[in-house]
């Protein structure tokens, strides 16, 4: 019997803990989502592929993919011929396999998203506000999942898995940052967003730290270049971040693993202050108000903040400043293979951003240390949102549980 908790110490050994399945009886489900995590890596996998990855048997595999495609989990592709023998039929994901919704509440602005099994936006409403109130957060959830389901029809419906939920953990705690009012930003500690939403759903709802799942974004839908350690930022109205361990994103055991906007960082003024009040849009928000600027545009056009001037580049100069130094201090605790950054802001500001991080990080100190390679992220602007949507897609359908998710 060859099982997942074999062989430890190299990198090989480690690639063996993802790729080895086990022909024991009653593993069933661990065995169908090592297949289903094997075939969304790799786009499209024969029963042959899949048996030498994993170890499983070849009979245990047809049972397999028997089953995932009779649930229509998995649809054939055109079969490979030109080798000796009968011509391997590919397996893929079915678009039409399940479906999933995200919701992000953010401090600036909510969206909902409708994704199929390959992570492909099917629908994607937004609701930009001053502030996030409870209340119109669940209308604005109550009447977008109507209007999305009204335009499945009923077979597909029927295949929504699940809706997660991305938000600020404690967000009552950034009244005065987000300029709310604390008595509406205080109804926050008193409600259970999820519970709330949960009533009005007949699938499982999960709830996830805003950060930490664009980083699951990131693992599940991204082009991750094969780093399975990953240190992973992004810069929405606060910094914040999330870690992949092993090809899996870490939450630590409250969910606060990857806490990266708290991290500290030398100020503009030389000294200690937190990540979160350098790299964050609201600081170039509060710098653009400062000079008479409306600044509301950073919150509803992520994908062009058109010419912004002198602002833009001091923000650009001070986050990549601070961003270095977190990613130098984080590398001292976790060997990474890269440093991610990611953002609610155009592809144009975060290859600048990423730049200049890249450029402060060689005037720091990092003797002794190896530096992880930093890159942009390849999800955008709503990789909270889809974030949201690959929590329920992790939890019911992949190898590991991706998140600390709270569900029903």
């Amino acid at each position: 019997m060859e099982t997942a908790t074999a062989r430890h110490g190299s990198p090989e050994a480690n690639d063996s803990l993802i790729h080895r399945g086990t022909n024991q009886s009653g593993m069933r489900d661990h065995n169908e989502r090592l297949v289903l995590s094997l075939v969304r890596q790799h786009g499209s996998l024969a029963k042959s592929d899949i048996a030498r990855m994993t170890g499983l048997s070849a009979q245990t595999v047809s049972v397999i993919m028997r089953e995932l495609e009779e649930e229509g989990l998995l649809v054939r592709q055109a079969p490979l011929r030109g080798k000796i023998g009968q011509p391997s039929i590919p397996m893929a994901l079915n678009p039409e396999g399940a479906f999933f919704i995200g919701l992000k509440i953010g401090r600036r602005s909510a969206e909902l998203v409708l994704i199929d099994f390959l992570g492909h936006v099917r629908s994607m409403l937004q609701h930009s506000y001053r502030y996030p109130a409870p209340r119109e957060t669940v209308e604005f959830v109550t009447s977008g999942m109507k209007k999305m389901r009204d335009e499945l029809t009923p077979a597909q419906d029927k295949r929504i898995a699940g809706l997660g939920i991305a938000m600020p953990f404690e967000l009552w705690n950034w009244a005065d940052t987000a300029g709310a009012p604390r008595d509406v930003m205080d109804e926050w500690r008193h409600r259970d967003i999820r519970s709330d939403i949960q009533a009005q759903c007949d699938f499982p709802v999960y709830l996830q730290n805003d950060a930490t799942s664009a980083c699951g974004a990131e693992l599940v839908f991204g082009q991750a270049g094969g780093a399975r350690d990953f240190v992973y930022f992004y810069i929405g109205a606060f910094a914040g971040g999330g870690i992949v361990l092993n090809g899996r994103l870490f939450g630590g055991p409250t969910g606060n693993a990857g806490a990266l906007g708290s991290m500290p960082v030398p100020g503009p003024d030389g000294k200690p202050t937190q990540l979160i009040d350098v790299a964050s849009i609201a600081m170039l928000e509060k710098a653009l108000n400062a000079r008479g600027v409306e600044a509301s545009h950073l919150w509803t056009s992520p994908e062009d903040w058109g010419e912004i001037g002198a602002e833009l580049d001091d923000w650009i100069a001070s986050a990549s400043q601070a961003l270095a130094y977190a990613i130098v201090a984080a590398s001292s605790v976790i060997d990474f293979e890269a440093a991610v950054v990611d953002g609610w802001m155009p592809q144009a500001v975060r290859r600048r951003l990423v730049d200049a991080i890249v450029a402060a990080i060689a005037t720091i100190d990092g003797e002794g240390l190896k530096l992880p390679t930093v890159r942009e992220g390849t999800v955008g602007i709503h990789a909270r949102a889809l974030g949201g949507a690959s929590l329920p897609l992790s939890e019911r359908f992949l190898i590991g549980s991706t998140t600390i998710s709270r569900s029903a």
